[in-house]
């Protein structure tokens, strides 16, 4: 794969950029194009495909080879099975052999592969299940407890009986899809939403995912790659698992329960040179202090999501000696703003979002939909089929280009007139040495309309420390712009993805927990 995969430097990546040269990475075309054969099959002999951290400490790695075999054999099974192009199949495991497998080869089969967090209660599961309607439900534990509560889905128990029927399929499966089939619905963590809601993705879309791989990730061939992220959700699934496969580099993912010292672990024992998480991970790195006096070989580390409060960002850089890149895009169009990492002639500007990616027209509009000039703050646009397409986040760009980050559309605080970002409010309160995580929702107010509520994680907790918070808020920012109410939290409540969960904030800040 040579051409675009060599391009190094910012100036030409953004000059030679053509979209139809992505398609120079794959063995399909626009018309005939499998997914699980462009991360899986293709690589067969070319060594390690997945690197695993368990929780209880083991390690655990995996060949192109078996995950092929793996697969094609459980595409094998589908078909036997009765499962036909197009039917939904759920795999709800912890990351193994057995949960990436079966994601392929319910994609070598034609099927739609549905990941499913395994920690989801109940609730949670039975939504998803009524929603896209799956003819199987793997899970690794409780198999007639879910065969109970969906009598109409084939529950399969991944245990040593259907491991044992699973090594009589055949280990070759030819996949027969199109480009624009369906190939996977990915659910949403539900950050701003009350109920999940299934993203529908083909084939195609591994394709348009190399430009988050390439200009986000920085993957190049020959990485370690690792990326603690759930693939039960979108950044461990795309940019954790289906990103570096289908350029051949091996998964890095951790199964189980998080523990910061495990992955610490991890980056040293896989010695890691490219790293993918969510800002959470870092500030829980750099809380537990167990990062401190290892040996890393991190080039390029990234962060989606969320932002990246500047204290933890000031702390990745001292710990890991590299600068963290953030990229920022939507569910509906992908990435469209990166920070190029390791990209000579690019230089990454503390606190933005980074400059549109190659291919990506991206502006800040009013609410006309008409580009605004820097340094006004807007509505992140990009250009998409003519026009330019929202995406519910409010930022503004500099002189140079670059993007920073307001907060969501519905984040934005209006109090007694004066406009706010609930963001910089974090920020602030972040840089406090004492404030351990914070976040920050409109609460409504019979006087000012609404105003700012921090939710604060800190060893303190009294008035005289809210005070301090306010003062420490207000000398940065401006005098009205601080936190009017504070409340001191344990912890504060996140989405299974590992995101601020600011919805279940609202609804508090609202009365209505």
């Amino acid at each position: 794969m040579a051409g675009i995969v060599d391009v190094q430097r910012y100036p030409e990546a953004c000059q030679t950029f053509r979209w139809s040269a992505l398609w120079d990475l794959f063995d399909g075309d626009p018309e005939r194009l499998n997914l699980a054969h462009e991360c899986v099959d293709r690589w067969v002999g070319r060594g390690t495909a997945l690197r695993l951290k368990h929780a209880d400490g083991r390690t655990e790695e995996r060949s192109f080879d078996e995950l092929a075999d793996w697969s094609s054999r459980f595409a094998n099974f589908l078909e036997a099975d009765g499962v036909l192009g197009g039917d939904r199949v759920a795999v709800m495991l912890d990351p193994s052999l057995a949960f990436y497998g079966a994601v392929f080869g319910t994609v070598k089969r034609g099927a739609v592969a549905v990941p499913l967090f395994p920690l989801l209660g109940p609730d949670g599961v039975r939504l998803r299940v009524d929603d896209c309607q799956p003819r199987r439900l793997l899970v690794a534990r409780d198999a007639e407890r879910w065969r109970e509560l969906f009598p109409h889905v084939g529950v399969v128990a991944v245990d040593d009986g259907f491991l044992t029927r699973l090594a009589g399929e055949s280990t070759r499966y030819v996949p027969a899809t199109r480009a624009d089939d369906l190939a996977v619905l990915q659910y949403t963590s539900g950050t701003t939403r009350g109920f999940p809601e299934a993203v529908r993705h083909t084939h195609r879309a591994i394709v348009t995912l190399m430009v988050a791989a390439l200009y986000g990730l920085g993957l190049r061939r020959g990485d370690s790659y690792f990326c603690p992220s759930s693939p039960a959700w979108g950044h461990g699934l795309w940019h954790g698992t289906i990103a570096p496969l289908a350029l051949g580099v091996a998964v890095g993912a951790y199964s189980g329960k998080f523990h910061a010292g495990r992955l610490a672990e991890a980056l040293e024992e896989f010695r890691v040179t490219n790293l993918a998480a969510a800002p959470t991970v870092f500030r829980m790195l750099r809380g537990s202090g167990l990062a401190d006096g290892r040996r890393f070989a991190l080039e390029r580390i990234s962060f989606t999501g969320e932002p990246m409060d500047s204290r933890t960002w000031q702390w990745v850089e001292k710990a890991f000696g590299v600068t963290p890149c953030g990229m920022y895009g939507s569910t509906e169009v992908g990435v469209i703003i990166v920070n190029y990492p390791g990209f000579v002639g690019y230089v990454v500007k503390p606190g933005a979002l980074g400059r549109p990616a190659p291919g990506w027209e991206v502006a800040i509009v009013d609410a006309r939909g008409e580009p605004l000039p820097p340094s006004t703050v807007g509505e992140i646009a990009v250009r998409r089929k003519g026009g330019w397409f929202r995406v519910k986040d409010r930022g503004w760009m500099d002189a140079e280009g670059y993007f920073y980050h307001e907060g969501r559309s519905d984040d934005v605080i209006i109090s007694a007139g004066w406009t706010m970002s609930a963001v910089e409010i974090e920020d602030a309160l972040l840089s406090h040495p004492d404030v351990r995580e914070a976040a920050v929702v409109a609460a409504p107010d019979a006087l000012r309309g609404q105003i700012p509520k921090a939710f604060v994680v800190a060893e303190r907790g009294d008035a005289v420390f809210t005070r301090e918070l306010q003062e420490w808020v207000g000398a940065r920012l401006s005098q009205h712009e601080y936190p009017r109410a504070v409340e001191f939290v344990e912890e504060l409540p996140k989405t299974p993805a590992g995101k601020t969960d600011r919805r279940a904030l609202r609804e508090r800040a609202g009365g209505r927990a």
